[in-house]
């Protein structure tokens, strides 16, 4: 049973800074971990997908500001968010999916099976 937990997420103020973290258990490698978000009205879009001993992906949307990594000892995904913009404003989610060693992650939401209860980030101007 696959199981994932977010949390970290919080109001903070344009420029501000937060930090997200997802435990995940129930699944061996080879899998893709990733987080998404949705704010209201708008569909849910892929933010960042990593997996071990690769690269991480992330969504020209928050290039240079949002840094994924994974914590393989503590089963642990975080997302270290700078420089928060009112366009942050979402409900971010963790979600993996099984994925062959020798493929790239997915970043579509349709593509993964397993998603975290999800947790509020708003960032006000």
């Amino acid at each position: 049973q696959v199981q994932l937990v977010e949390s970290g997420g919080g109001s903070v103020q344009a420029g501000g800074s937060l930090r997200l973290s997802c435990a995940f258990s129930g699944w061996t490698y080879p899998y893709c971990l990733a987080w998404f978000r949705q704010a209201p009205g708008k569909e849910r879009e892929g933010v960042a997908t990593i997996r071990p001993r690769d690269s991480t992906w992330y969504n020209d949307s928050v290039k240079g500001r949002f840094t994924a990594s994974l914590d393989l000892g503590k089963n642990t995904l975080s997302l270290q968010m700078n420089n928060l913009k009112p366009d942050d404003t979402a409900m971010y989610y963790c979600a993996t999916t099984r994925a062959a060693a020798d493929s790239a992650c997915p970043n579509a939401q349709s593509d993964f099976a397993a998603w975290g209860q999800g947790t509020q980030v708003t960032v006000s101007s």
